[in-house]
């Protein structure tokens, strides 16, 4: 394996690594209360309420034929979310995974219940932020599948010991990295315009900061690229820090901060490849001037020489 394959291979494992973290964590915690007795009712009046993950359209659609009981899609899903973590970390089925995830993690977008008709109320509490806004962190969640569905299982995986690990060929880092780098930064700019609103991550940290480091990921390339992927890192230990609460156990307070690790990790993977070129400031630039005549794209001026 060359150092390029190898460099690649390391960033699906810390992909991997950080994605799988999520569920793992997720599902432990919701299975710790819907297995309790004295709990579990509790869980599901959480997720069933104004203040839920399910809107009345999914709930009627899900749960009017009497088949399908909450708890049970609540339990399932919790259990299939814990072990399809434990996979993802030990490399095993990781391309099915991540296109499966990809695509499900919009679903929590839909399903978000939220009132945000100007000058009305509905009466009881529930989220006041565009769904899409509250749900950013599972945005970026998704695009970090879609790369980790290119880059294949990489190092240390069960599937690349089984002859699934990945492609020979290495892959087109300036299209994942775009995504990746996109992905990473939309939550940093949703956080930073609009992290005062309602249920909207601003990870304990000015609103500036956020923006600053948003728009760097998606219009920077080179060291700017690598600083604010590094400052993403040190954002979400920060935060880690903030919500830290002693009073808790460990894994409520993990569940805090689950989605944080898949965010760190990719902040990890942007320090050490970067995020390509396409679509930076400067290719923005670029094609611009193209788009409008104002100088000759490099393979007209390549035409052009030719005798």
């Amino acid at each position: 394996m060359n150092k390029d394959s190898t460099r690649y291979a390391n960033a699906a494992l810390a992909l991997r690594i950080g994605l799988g973290l999520v569920f793992v964590i997720g599902g432990l915690s919701k299975l710790s209360l819907l297995l309790s007795s004295s709990k579990q009712a509790a869980m599901v009046a959480n997720y069933m309420g104004t203040t839920g993950y399910i809107n009345e359209l999914f709930q009627d659609y899900l749960f009017s034929n009497g088949v399908l009981t909450p708890w049970f899609f609540l339990t399932s899903l919790s259990t299939f979310e814990l072990f399809s973590g434990i996979a993802l970390i030990a490399g095993f089925m990781v391309r099915p995974l991540a296109l499966f995830y990809g695509l499900l993690l919009w679903t929590f977008v839909f399903s978000l219940p939220v009132d945000t008709v100007p000058g009305a109320s509905v009466g009881v509490k529930t989220y006041t932020s565009p769904a899409m806004f509250v749900q950013i962190r599972d945005i970026t969640l998704s695009g970090m599948m879609f790369v980790l569905f290119n880059l294949g299982a990489g190092a240390r995986s069960l599937d690349l010991r089984r002859g699934q690990g990945g492609g020979n060929t290495a892959p087109d880092w300036d299209g994942l990295g775009l995504l990746l780098r996109f992905s990473l930064g939309v939550t940093f700019i949703i956080g930073g315009f609009f992290g005062a609103y309602a249920k909207i991550p601003s990870f304990a940290t000015y609103q500036i900061i956020l923006a600053l480091i948003g728009l760097v990921l998606i219009f920077g390339q080179g060291t700017s690229l690598k600083t604010a992927a590094g400052a993403v890192v040190l954002v979400m230990a920060w935060y880690m820090l903030q919500k830290l609460n002693l009073d808790k156990g460990v894994i409520a307070n993990l569940n805090g901060v689950k989605r944080e690790f898949a965010l760190a990790a990719a902040g990890l993977v942007l320090m050490r490849l970067g995020g390509g070129e396409r679509f930076t400031l400067s290719d923005c630039v670029r094609r611009t001037k193209e788009t409008l005549g104002i100088q000759a794209s490099p393979s007209a001026v390549g035409h052009q020489s030719k005798p």
